[in-house]
């Protein structure tokens, strides 16, 4: 009798030798809005998840109303995004003009994101398509900070272009919620490492976007656990998240198979540093190296907020690395003058 196959911490690599026809495609850098990497707008549940979801965080709200017949967006119905974001990001680049609807074809959209291109995949797309339309999202957060409370959504129409004779997604057009677009258009995005669509769990995926978001190439990041379920948007018990973290963290220590970043658990105090070839990985970034390896103190933002009340701190400290030529003697007071000079010309957000 064979022997069961052993579970390995990533998924493989389904899709190794790509043709021709898709290989520019797979290519794109992955990329993804700060906004839901900073807030956690998807469900980490990959069951039907249809309980209404509310999250505050400082001056930002959100309030999750599901899908009716399909529940809450999942953080792999995020795949779609990213793919369709890193497509409008390499056009840009590229110089062409970008918008709000965009035809994909669901077979490259399965490959570049490493799923399956079996019947039962297209018919797992087709109902992530419907969760991303109908999940909706009432929300403070802007594109530049903090704005008005609007609801939103995450793509706004979904047409099915193509289909084959066994109702197989060939074509699809969707039109994007317009604050995604306006990501693209503002660069107020991040690179993904292309081993992201290999994370088996959505913690991990969750844990992997908050470290691109807050660690970036500082030395080490720490939030304590309870701070670090908030911003997971994870409804376990405070016991049973600390475990599945832990769980995370030992297979990263033993396997290292989390991209880019390590995690260590520290009691209840989450540790992230970045790998060595992190910095070789990203060094396309406009970002300076230098300001990135600036660290703030943990009580900094709140004194931020103090000055800059209406603008989201982390948008602000992204500004700030970007604006800095040299690392200053004295960071701290460096962000808040500048937090402050911010609010001071642009008022509120």
């Amino acid at each position: 009798m064979a022997r069961p196959r052993k579970r390995t911490a990533l998924l493989p690599q389904r899709h190794t030798e790509p043709d021709l026809f898709v290989c520019d495609i797979l290519d794109a850098t992955p990329k993804s809005d700060r906004a839901s990497m900073e807030h956690p707008l998807f469900s980490l549940s990959v069951k039907k998840d249809l309980a209404p979801f509310e999250y505050e965080q400082g001056n930002v709200k959100v309030k999750i109303t599901p899908a009716a017949t399909e529940g809450r967006a999942n953080v792999f119905d995020r795949d779609i995004l990213i793919y369709v974001l890193s497509q409008l990001m390499a056009a840009k680049n590229d110089g062409q003009e970008i918008g709000r609807r965009v035809r994909i074809s669901a077979h490259d959209l399965l490959k570049a994101t490493n799923r399956h291109t079996t019947g039962q995949a297209y018919a797992t797309l087709r109902r992530a398509l419907t969760r991303l339309q109908f999940t909706q999202i009432e929300t403070n957060i802007h594109d530049h900070g903090l704005g008005e409370w609007r609801s939103i959504s995450f793509i706004t129409d979904a047409r099915i272009v193509k289909e084959d004779s066994t109702g197989r997604l060939l074509s699809v057009e969707l039109e994007m919620g317009d604050w995604l677009v306006k990501a693209i258009e503002n660069k107020n995005v991040l690179t993904l490492h292309k081993a992201y669509f290999q994370l088996r769990k959505p913690l991990e995926r969750r844990l992997y976007e908050l470290a691109r978001k807050h660690c970036g190439r500082q030395d080490v990041w720490r939030i304590g656990l309870d701070k670090l379920q908030h911003k997971t948007g994870s409804t376990s018990p405070a016991k049973e998240f600390k475990r599945l973290v832990k769980v995370i963290c030992k297979a990263d220590e033993e396997l290292a198979h989390m991209p880019d970043y390590c995690f260590r658990l520290q009691h209840d105090v989450l540790e992230v540093s970045p790998k060595p070839e992190f910095l070789d990985v990203y060094a396309e970034s406009t970002t300076p190296v230098a300001a990135n390896s600036i660290h703030l103190s943990a009580d900094v933002y709140e004194k931020a907020r103090e000055v800059a009340p209406t603008w989201d701190v982390h948008f602000l400290e992204q500004e700030w690395r970007m604006w800095i030529d040299e690392p200053p003697q004295h960071p701290d007071a460096a962000f808040i003058g500048f937090c402050r000079k911010w609010a001071a010309r642009r008022g509120k957000a």
